[in-house]
């Protein structure tokens, strides 16, 4: 599933990283604590958080994640925005829940970080 087409379901707003909307997303987790992230997710997933610091911007870089959409509406620190600039992460917000955002994406198609690729 492209960026563009999460963008669209989830209703985001793009912070950053508006012409990567083509990029192919594999898989999406959602978590707030970033240990989980380094342990459990796959490369070319996106990151679904309310963590809105820079702390999941260097996360996501480590763990290779595509992009971030930050839930409940939440909007990250200029920091973390300038970050995610300098690393080529787009960062998106969306204004529902995070168990909402992760039930709407796996509905369209977007399998979990713990299931095979249905492509």
């Amino acid at each position: 599933m492209i960026l563009e087409e999460i963008k669209r379901i989830l209703n985001c707003e793009v912070i950053c990283g508006g012409d990567s909307m083509n990029t192919e997303i594999k898989y999406a987790c959602g978590s707030d604590l970033m240990s989980d992230v380094l342990a459990y997710f796959k490369p070319g997933s996106l990151l679904l958080t309310g963590l809105t610091n820079i702390q999941s911007v260097r996360t996501a870089d480590i763990a290779e994640v595509k992009a971030i959409v930050y839930v409940r509406g939440k909007r990250p620190d200029k920091d973390a925005v300038d970050l995610a600039i300098k690393l080529n992460i787009p960062l998106l917000s969306a204004k529902c829940m995070m168990y909402e955002a992760c039930g709407l994406l796996y509905s369209h198609g977007l399998p979990g970080v713990g299931e095979k690729s249905k492509g």
